[in-house]
């Protein structure tokens, strides 16, 4: 079969397409003949060797697949051949809070990834796919949309009539927009890009907000809510945007610290969470058990994820580089 490998710090022009041998079956795993996969910036993180699970050695990247089961072990019950699968981006977290444990072994990180014309999983790390969704979509549930299921109703507990900022239109904060759409949650979306914030309005994005136009972009968020501040912001951005993203906050709501595509810095004031009794959380994902209920909603909504473009599995440098563009609206998915 063919796989990509990867040596994390030699950036994307380290990935690598070769031939290997198909991993052998044990008596609980299911081989999955993959699909797609999706991109996340976390890849683009393992390529330039700056993300935190890396530990130098090759792997094959990517955390996302969807595809379709098409051989089973001796002792596997809950799988059968022709099942419609996604992988999980920990495959040991079924439930509850998180532990060092439950996140071993990240794939595409700490572990071998989905890029890959086939993957051998536990039956257990594995959750179905909504049946609505095609292959490309239902590979962007795995990280993208448990992150933002976890940062909007489990870290952030916003309920119907809540709010919630969104910075950026790439995958996380896209997967938030639709959810908390379907969810009844006021939603307030930045960009610098026109275009992009217009996409996001068709999407249901309650208001909008161009921060390149607007520099002081928090100010026009208080506005908004009528002084009042969001319940939430999914904070993607890290240095220049977290001390704006706690400014946007009203009391008692909870800015869910997703990533740091700038990085971070030292910027932000203590008293300012305390003033507010705002609170930061970091968002790891998230458990089968939140993949599960994200696919309930995904369901009962009838939510189809944005795909910004699908390259070819013989184009996956260029995928991350559209990724590492910026250029995207939405996910970035490689088919396989």
């Amino acid at each position: 079969m063919q796989v990509y490998r990867l040596q994390p710090g030699s950036d994307i022009a380290g990935l690598e397409l070769r031939d290997e041998a198909a991993p052998s079956l044990a008596p609980h795993q299911v081989r999955v003949r993959v699909r797609a996969v999706a991109l996340n910036f976390r890849d683009l993180m393992v390529a330039r060797g700056t993300y935190l699970a890396s530990d130098g050695q090759s792997l094959i990247p990517g955390s996302d697949a969807a595809g379709e089961v098409i051989e089973i072990g001796a002792a596997v019950t809950r799988w059968r051949v022709g099942d419609r699968v996604a992988s999980t981006f920990f495959p040991y977290w079924q439930d509850g809070a998180p532990t060092a444990a439950k996140t071993r072994a990240a794939p595409g990180a700490a572990a071998d990834g989905v890029l890959a014309e086939q993957i051998v999983w536990g039956e257990d790390q594995l959750v179905g796919v909504p049946t609505h969704l095609d292959w490309h979509e239902a590979a962007t549930l795995t990280c993208a949309g448990v992150t933002a299921w976890n940062a909007l109703f489990v870290e952030g507990r916003l309920k119907p009539g809540a709010s919630v900022l969104l910075l950026g239109t790439g995958g996380v904060s896209i997967w938030g927009l639709q959810l908390a759409h379907a969810a009844g949650v006021r939603t307030i979306v930045t960009s610098s890009s026109d275009a992009k914030l217009e996409r996001a309005r068709q999407l249901g994005a309650s208001a909008t907000i161009n921060y390149r136009a607007t520099p002081e972009w928090q100010e026009e968020v208080l506005r908004l809510t009528n002084g009042a501040g969001v319940d939430a912001v999914l904070e993607v951005g890290g240095q220049g945007t977290l001390t704006r993203s706690v400014a946007s906050t009203g009391m008692g709501g909870t800015v869910a610290i997703i990533g740091g595509v700038s990085g971070f810095g030292g910027e932000l004031e203590p008293f300012a969470l305390i003033g507010g009794a705002r609170r930061l959380s970091g968002i790891f994902v998230g458990s089968h058990a939140m993949h599960h209920d994200l696919n309930r909603l995904v369901t009962q909504a009838d939510i189809h994820p944005v795909i910004d473009r699908v390259f070819a599995f013989d184009q996956a440098r260029e995928a991350y580089a559209h990724l590492a563009s910026g250029a995207h609206f939405g996910k970035v998915v490689i088919g396989v």
